[in-house]
């Protein structure tokens, strides 16, 4: 699904790079919200990485920092550790691992349990750590006919800390999982949530997201509702679903890299090129084999973008919240207006600490594991303790 969204994102900029590129350069903003943005301003890309040097709080500059070796949980360790819950009639998979306080990981668009594989084995040495499959994705039931949207994934995961965790916990999130939990914590109203982590957070859940400018919505727009229709008519769905996997399919047979591939895309959104390893292309491309898996994918690319994190942060002014941005991100990049309000946001509200990760791509802790931990744990720590919902 993730290729999928790399697809549908395409062919949305390239039918409008004119004009986005005109309006772009001279307001500096960037479609750039789920998936990979047009390129430009170059300049401003280049101005905004001064702040992976003056952003980060409490830590040295990791430019040129080597790659530490983080242990890594096996899939088969993961899928075995894993256990569901019911929620509305429909299977939720998650897993628990180690004791301790509790923390909830919520994974982006495409991923699963397993894309947190370099972090729960740290993290389960002091925590209690819980991960889940949002419905749709991974292991969790992929109801036909279901229409996706943020709310449900934020109530789901209110619910999940009611009825299995039982006490306050921070909530970790990557991509669309960090806007998952931020429309979970402005919703909270028993206090469930103790603290949000948001590692490079989306804009929306899908495209329709934009940049608040009339001269890119009046081109944009009408090109997103056809998309909407398009993809709404089953076969032409199907033919684009089975065509990227197929072309995935190709590498077992052709040696080099195909540029369409699931494995040139995410090699394009990590800075770590050594992360992008067989066993990520597998915890992508596995779920995408599921039944459900391609209207899941459509209900999210043809649906409500959902509420924005530039609305909903100041509510938040009360629940501690660190803030993990990769500077090599595509999809979220921080010269973006979603990323130029993150880079801002502790001038303004003293809750929050914001740390940019120099090289880093758009899931930082699959990324570079080392320098997430480095300042998740410390941050983690600080935290004064939580009691019981």
């Amino acid at each position: 699904m993730a290729a999928l969204a790399a697809a549908h994102h395409r062919l949305l900029s390239s039918s409008s790079s004119s004009v986005a590129s005109r309006t772009r350069c001279r307001r500096s903003t960037t479609l750039s919200f789920s998936y990979p943005p047009p390129h430009g301003c170059s300049g401003s890309r280049a101005a905004f990485r001064g702040l992976t040097r003056a952003a980060s709080v409490g830590g040295g500059s990791t430019s040129g920092a080597a790659a530490t070796s983080t242990p890594a949980l096996s899939l088969e360790e993961l899928r075995g550790g894993c256990t569901s819950w019911t929620w509305r009639g429909m299977r939720v998979n998650y897993l628990v691992r180690g004791r301790g306080p509790p923390v909830l990981l919520v994974h982006g668009f495409g991923a699963s349990v397993a894309h947190w594989r370099r972090n729960i084995g740290v993290l389960s040495e002091s925590y209690t750590v819980y991960a889940i499959d949002l419905l749709g994705f991974g292991a969790s039931d992929k109801p036909p006919g279901f229409a996706y949207t943020m709310e449900t994934w934020a109530q789901l995961i209110l619910d999940f800390l009611d009825e299995v965790v039982k006490r306050p916990t921070v909530l970790v999130g990557n991509s669309v999982g960090s806007l998952a939990c931020v429309v979970a914590a402005s919703e909270d109203t028993r206090n469930a949530v103790r603290g949000l982590v948001l590692l490079n957070c989306a804009g929306g859940m899908n495209n329709k997201a934009i940049v608040d400018d009339w001269r890119i919505k009046l081109l944009l727009l009408p090109l997103l509702w056809l998309i909407d229709f398009l993809l709404n008519q089953r076969p032409i769905a199907s033919a684009l679903f089975q065509r990227v996997k197929d072309r995935h399919a190709g590498l077992k047979c052709r040696s080099g890299l195909n540029r369409n591939n699931l494995k040139d895309i995410l090699l394009s959104v990590y800075g770590n090129k050594d992360a992008v390893d067989d066993e990520l292309v597998e915890i992508i491309r596995g779920p995408a084999d599921t039944e459900g898996a391609l209207d899941a994918f459509v209900s999210t690319v043809t649906g409500p973008p959902g509420p924005s994190p530039i609305a909903l942060m100041p509510r938040l002014a009360d629940v501690p919240v660190l803030v993990l941005w990769g500077d090599r991100d595509p999809f979220t990049p921080i010269d973006g207006p979603v990323g130029k309000f993150f880079s801002k946001l502790p001038s303004e509200l003293p809750n929050v600490t914001l740390h940019m990760l120099e090289g880093v791509g758009h899931c930082p802790h699959d990324d570079r594991p080392d320098l997430v931990h480095d300042r998740l744990l410390p941050w983690l720590q600080g935290l004064p303790a939580g009691g019981a919902v």
